[in-house]
């Protein structure tokens, strides 16, 4: 049988597409629609004794101060999110120059980012332990004995410890996205810049931050959203314990050990929603100053 040229290539695209839509349907869309359907039921996660029960699990979420309280642990993954982002742009223009063995200094940065985060989570355990860690060590040895920390032990201070290893682990790959970014700048524009008497903050700020602000959107974008979602880290090192849960493990609590599934799809939703809204709120001021800068 014969088909047309646009006959066989709407077979093609359609063939190419089906299996990549269906694993879409089957894997994203179907358990979004299910976690939904969810959070209005009493389920038990056993069985299929599903009762509806309206927006009591909302009710209650928003009702009980405690979900939202566990909310400021998030805060200290976003701040150090925002130094960590910040770093990697720092050590992206850098490493973006002439300078020598800087593919050295590149893969020895992304190292953390390659190591599985379990791993790294446990490393960390060691370098704070209050007896035996490196960190308290480095300190005494330094002289610095009045400095030396319950580093995961002390609530005035654990989060910031559990934020430096997030900080860790990610900024390397933060890096090589800048670095990708900043080699497809022409170099055209900063030598006229130099031509014309511009300083290297003038530059960076004049070419290159306007240059890649549609990255630096995306990474801040992705910073908020990981803070909002912070989970392996704190689980693995501390267990929330010591007010070091975040609403994540809230959320997995509620499931897992108390058996509320309902109210724990109740909990994603609304974590969803935050993460949307607060990205929509983020685009939107971020627009604006570009639009004015």
């Amino acid at each position: 049988m014969n088909l047309s040229y646009k006959t066989q290539r709407i077979i093609i695209i359609t063939g190419f597409l089906a299996l990549p839509l269906v694993l879409l349907l089957l894997f994203t869309y179907y358990p979004s629609v299910m976690l939904v359907y969810y959070s209005f039921t009493d389920w038990d996660g056993f069985g299929f004794d599903v009762n509806f029960v309206g927006l009591k699990n909302y009710r209650e979420i928003f009702s009980n101060p405690e979900y939202f309280q566990i909310l400021r642990n998030n805060l200290y993954y976003f701040i150090g999110g925002l130094v960590q982002t910040a770093l990697a742009l720092f050590f992206a223009v850098i490493l973006n120059s002439k300078l020598k063995g800087r593919n050295v200094f590149r893969v020895i940065l992304f190292l953390p980012y390659i190591l599985h985060q379990v791993a790294i989570a446990i490393m960390f355990q060691t370098v704070y332990h209050t007896s035996y860690g490196s960190l308290n060590k480095l300190l005494e040895v330094l002289g610095l004995e009045a400095w030396k920390q319950q580093w995961l032990g002390n609530p005035a201070i654990n989060d910031w410890a559990l934020a430096f290893v997030s900080l860790w682990m990610y900024m390397g790959y933060n890096m090589v996205i800048f670095i990708g970014a900043l080699q497809s700048i022409s170099d055209d524009l900063y030598e006229a810049a130099r031509i014309d008497g511009a300083n290297a903050w003038q530059s960076f700020w004049h070419i290159t931050m306007p240059s890649i602000k549609n990255v630096v959107e995306l990474m801040l974008i992705l910073t908020l959203s990981g803070a909002l979602q912070a989970f392996t880290v704190p689980y693995i090192m501390t267990l929330g314990a010591n007010d070091t849960s975040t609403f994540l493990m809230k959320t997995l609590d509620v499931a897992f050990k108390f058996n509320q599934f309902g109210l724990a799809s109740a909990l994603a939703v609304v974590l969803l929603l935050m993460v949307a809204v607060v990205v929509l709120i983020q685009r939107l001021i971020l627009r604006e100053g570009g639009t004015r800068v």
